[in-house]
């Protein structure tokens, strides 16, 4: 982890980003953070188009029989996991996640997971990282954000970041940097989506070569 970290920290540090042509965004990853804890915020003019999608899918299917919930902390599953089977639009998503990830990292071939985070009024989201296995980088989307409805707290060496989200940001950050969502304070309930980031396993390439 410390390996990847410096060589990300060294590969972001004054990096300018050039999204891809077949993406269509209306600015460019902006550094918030300095060398030594990576953070990068972008605004995807394409997705925000999409987030009533989103929203309408999670609130369709986020209690189906097949959809996975993790991560139970003050009556609330954190993590809930719906995939492209439930809204066909993540693949979207993900390829422009993917995208971003890629070029922040220099790595080709990269893949993503992702769920869904949904904190109605007077929750929050318990204080954790995203380092558990194998992920270069993470990020969070953002869906649906009332007024007041939680803040994003990054803890760093440094001290602590608060960014207030937006419907339409990304949010990029390293793996084992510690963070939380603080009390939703709105009367509505609040939506992003959470994205580990990772290297493509050599059979998706080989399936992926075999249909070209």
């Amino acid at each position: 982890m410390a390996k990847t970290k410096t060589r990300l920290c060294e590969q972001l540090h004054n990096r300018k980003i050039t999204p891809p042509e077949r993406i269509i965004l209306n600015s460019q990853p902006e550094q918030i953070k300095s060398c030594g804890t990576d953070i990068f915020k972008v605004y995807s003019a394409l997705l925000k188009r999409l987030n009533s999608t989103f929203e309408t899918g999670f609130l369709n299917h986020h209690e189906n029989v097949d959809v996975k919930r993790t991560h139970l902390f003050n009556g609330r599953y954190e993590n809930i996991y719906l995939t492209s089977k439930h809204i066909v639009e993540l693949d979207t998503l993900l390829r422009e996640a993917c995208s971003y990830a890629g070029q922040l990292l220099n790595i080709e071939n990269m893949q993503a997971g992702c769920w869904f985070n949904h904190m109605p009024p007077a929750a929050i989201t318990t204080l954790h990282s995203h380092d558990d296995d194998d992920e270069l980088l993470s990020a969070v989307y953002y869906v649906v954000v009332p007024e007041n409805s939680g803040d994003l707290i990054i803890h760093t060496n440094d001290g602590d970041l608060r960014i207030t989200p937006e419907a339409g940001m990304f949010v990029f950050f390293e793996p084992d940097v510690a963070h939380e969502v603080t009390e939703n304070l709105s009367s509505e309930s609040r939506l992003s989506i959470g994205i580990n980031f990772g290297l493509k396993r050599v059979n998706d390439l080989l399936s992926t070569d075999e249909r070209r």
